[in-house]
């Protein structure tokens, strides 16, 4: 564990900045795409089909390398895999703003994703194995949340503005010297470190069917808005991707050195908080998508207007991080997450009665500053819940278990989302409704949805983590204060 390093690291602060910038560029190339897509499919002759998969394939390599990308930083060194994870990252953005056709662009973006993949798990697994668990890793992991948590919302108003004055090429190509310079700075400040004392033989079928069925997965569930969650494609699909997270489970129980140790799901706090992680990805990612669509389908904005809006939760979450922090140090994980997780629910709920001329003041800041408290309150403790007591030989593990069931949960939030979104528009057009007001009610079906979601991750939150599981370092918060 990191509480039995020999000393601190002394330049562990550095090294937490590092890695954060790092982690921020990959949480904000989740949606910094979304209110570009108009010019790139305009640019690049994108079929209205097609589109999407400029978002689809980055999720898919995202969700689906995550677990293999904190192992293989367990294994083979989080320094190593994380500066390899910034090289792919970073060549791959450059190609992406380069990319003069449809397929080449989202094969970019594919390899962007597998970048992120590694860059993320190795990141977070770093905060773990650097700072001593308790107040002094909470501090780290408050600014590892808040770095999570508002990334969305940044990449939403970076999107619109490098769109509106620079070009879409330039969402991608804002990445390459962030990365140049965090690839600079990453050997010089960030010490190697990895498992020891364990087998290294490492478990290739369990990569296979763990990497493969995730992928899928996660290319099923994006797809089934657009296919039919009931057609034979997404059945069979759906299927397939089940037979092979199926395999790895039945793999993992019988080699010598498996990817994933079953018992480490023993541990309840660990594991309640990925189903906390997994319902906050699909309730957040979500909530940002639906929001994007309306203010630009609905209320008519241009890409630098709705991205300046969600300045309001982007700026909110930063201020808010560093509360969330200590509430989380001095009264523990739970309270602090069942309430950050409560906020967004009322946040969407507030979605729910937007008016089809609706104001930002008076209609959409209340629910933008609610989610902006509440993406720290809820990132903050769910990140320490997953980290808790976990081996330091186990560290990218857990870190790719969390990041994994918060991408995952994220896309089928925005599958269900948009599901339940196109499905009450087409109902309500048929009848007669305008565009503008069918969006609308759609909107609200789905926020009501996304609502019940967050309540019921505080349900989760409140009936299965365990605060004694869990080392606040509340007696140790003074001095690192």
């Amino acid at each position: 564990m990191a509480s039995t390093m020999e000393a601190p690291d002394p330049r562990r602060w550095k090294a937490l900045g590092i890695v954060c910038l790092g982690f921020f560029m990959t949480v904000l190339d989740v949606s910094i795409v979304n209110v570009a897509l108009p010019s790139i499919g305009a640019d690049l002759n994108f079929s209205e089909s097609k589109l999407q998969w400029v978002i689809t394939a980055y999720a898919i390599t995202f969700g689906g390398f995550l677990l293999l990308g904190g192992r293989a930083a367990d294994l083979l060194g989080r320094r190593r895999i994380f500066m390899i994870g910034l090289v792919v990252f970073t060549a791959a953005s450059f190609v992406c703003g380069l990319a003069s056709s449809d397929t080449a662009l989202i094969a970019a973006r594919a390899v962007q994703g597998l970048g992120a993949a590694t860059i993320s798990p190795a990141g977070l697994s770093i905060v773990s194995t650097t700072f001593t668990e308790g107040a002094e890793r909470n501090k780290a992991l408050g600014v590892w949340g808040a770095v999570g948590g508002s990334g969305a919302a940044v990449g939403v108003l970076a999107g619109g503005i490098l769109t509106k004055y620079l070009g879409w090429e330039w969402i991608f190509f804002v990445n390459i010297p962030v990365g140049l310079a965090v690839l600079a700075f990453t050997r010089r400040f960030v010490r190697e470190s990895r498992a020891e004392g364990i087998h290294r033989k490492f478990d290739v079928l369990g990569a296979i069917t763990i990497t493969g069925g995730l992928a899928l997965l996660v290319y099923t569930i994006s797809n089934a808005p657009s296919e039919g969650w009931t057609s034979g494609r997404t059945i069979a699909l759906g299927v397939i991707s089940v037979v092979l997270l199926v395999s790895f489970v039945v793999i993992e129980a019988r080699v010598r050195a498996p990817l994933v140790r079953l018992s480490f799901f023993r541990h309840q706090t660990v594991s309640a908080s990925n189903v906390v992680g997994f319902l906050l990805g699909a309730a957040l990612f979500s909530n940002f998508f639906l929001l994007t669509l309306f203010v630009q389908q609905v209320l008519g904005f241009s890409a630098l207007k709705a991205g300046v809006t969600f300045l309001a939760t982007a700026g909110t979450a930063v201020i808010a991080a560093g509360g969330a922090q200590a509430l989380t140090t001095k009264i523990g994980v739970k309270p602090v997450m069942a309430v950050g997780l409560a906020l967004l629910g009322a946040g969407a709920i507030v979605y729910t009665q937007l008016p089809v001329d609706a104001s930002f003041t008076s209609d959409l800041l209340l629910g933008y500053v609610l989610v902006g408290v509440g993406i720290p309150m809820a990132f903050i403790p769910v990140s320490v819940a997953a980290l808790a007591g976990v081996e330091a030989h186990e560290a990218g593990l857990a870190s790719g278990l969390i990041n994994t069931s918060q991408q995952i949960g994220g896309a089928i939030g925005v599958a269900v989302a948009s599901t339940i979104l196109f499905t009450r528009v087409d109902t309500l057009v048929k009848t007669g409704v305008s565009p503008p007001e069918a969006v609308t009610e759609g909107i609200h079906l789905a926020f009501w949805v996304i609502a019940g979601v967050a309540f019921t991750a505080v349900a989760a939150a409140l009936l299965f983590v365990r605060s004694d599981e869990i080392a606040t370092g509340a007696a140790e918060a003074a001095p690192v204060a």
